[in-house]
């Protein structure tokens, strides 16, 4: 009778544990992703340097999709990836499209047009999409060109390029589209 009571709670434990295994939510179809300049991955890092950005954004798929003009449309505000409104951390201040940028976090929304995007830095945090954007907070708003990438970009990607003297450029891509927005620290 032991044996067959020990059992039988053994199995009422492990069902009610696979049970719970079971709620976990899937994977996020975009991923979220970050970029830190300098890239913390990078093999030629000198010892001890401090990041100057991070951006954490998700990553949504291209998907055979029409993505500029369609999917994203041209002249509205957008979150520059997906899910959460795409933020930036900026470690130190910048100068960025010939304006100062004060160290600090902020949201990172894009105007996409076919020629240029406003790129813009907005002082709400932590909400989801561009539906609750208000341009009253934005603390800053530059223009930056587009240009054709020549291949197919799959996955949304934000990365940072070195420039010269103290300079280095942020990087958003997609489709078929890459915007450079320079910066100086």
């Amino acid at each position: 009778m032991k044996l067959i009571t020990g059992t039988g709670i053994l199995l009422l434990f492990f069902t009610g544990f696979i049970a719970q295994a079971q709620n976990f939510r899937g994977m996020d179809k975009s991923p979220l992703d970050y970029a830190y300049y300098p890239d913390n991955f990078a093999h030629d890092r000198k010892a001890g340097e401090e990041a100057i950005l991070r951006v954490l954004y998700s990553r949504p798929q291209k998907k055979d999709r029409d993505i500029f003009g369609k999917k994203v449309p041209y002249g509205k505000v957008w979150r520059t990836g997906a899910n959460e409104a795409t933020e930036i951390q900026v470690y130190k201040d910048i100068t960025i499209g010939g304006k100062k940028l004060k160290a600090g976090t902020y949201s990172l929304f894009t105007i996409p047009t076919e020629k240029d995007w406003t790129i813009i830095f907005n002082s709400d945090l932590d909400y989801w999409g561009a539906y609750s954007y208000k341009e009253s907070n934005d603390v800053l708003r530059i223009t930056a060109s587009s240009s054709k990438s020549g291949k197919t970009i799959e996955a949304f990607t934000i990365q940072f390029k070195d420039g010269d003297n103290n300079e280095g450029i942020m990087q958003i891509a997609w489709d078929d589209v890459i915007v450079d927005v320079p910066f100086k620290y």
